[in-house]
């Protein structure tokens, strides 16, 4: 797969909104579980020049927000589209959004936070390099679930 990365539009923010719905306990990434997030990640000045579109031969697959934490970490929040999750190219998905970051802001650590029962996103995240660095808890969703932060440091080898 060719992953293509640009700045998300209106259009595309909606559509993850409003369209993507996960199945079972994945219902949690719904944009529309929780007010706060949905409202900020319609907005487009507050999603500004950190949230980028991932598209596949024109189709809208996944999408990747990105903030600077400080001069060498950048954080990620990223989606996949409700019908590719679970088919075993998490993989591929998550390496194309390392590169697309090392390339364009060139971190040297990269950090991402996961719900702790998202067991096969854990195993994706770790299989591309990732450790976990702590656990805490977030209130969102309207109450309060577990969390692992997880971190990449780049070696003077690596090419994310």
């Amino acid at each position: 797969m060719t992953y293509k990365f640009a700045l998300m539009t209106q259009a595309q923010a909606e559509t993850i909104a409003f369209t993507w719905h996960y199945d079972g306990e994945y219902a949690f990434y719904d944009m529309e579980a929780d007010e706060d997030d949905l409202a900020e990640f319609l907005d487009t000045e507050q999603r500004g020049q950190s949230v980028f579109a991932i598209t596949n031969d024109g189709e809208l697959v996944g999408f990747v927000s990105v903030h600077q934490t400080d001069a060498d970490t950048i954080d990620l929040g990223l989606g996949m589209k409700p019908g590719l999750t679970g088919n075993g190219t998490g993989r591929a998905f998550v390496t194309s959004i390392l590169a697309f970051v090392e390339a364009k802001f060139d971190p040297n650590r990269i950090t991402l936070s996961v719900a702790t029962f998202n067991a096969r996103a854990i195993r994706v995240y770790e299989a591309c390099g990732f450790r976990q660095v702590a656990s805490f808890q977030q209130d969102t969703n309207g109450s309060t679930f577990d969390f692992i932060a997880l971190e990449r440091k780049k070696r003077p080898q690596d090419r994310f």
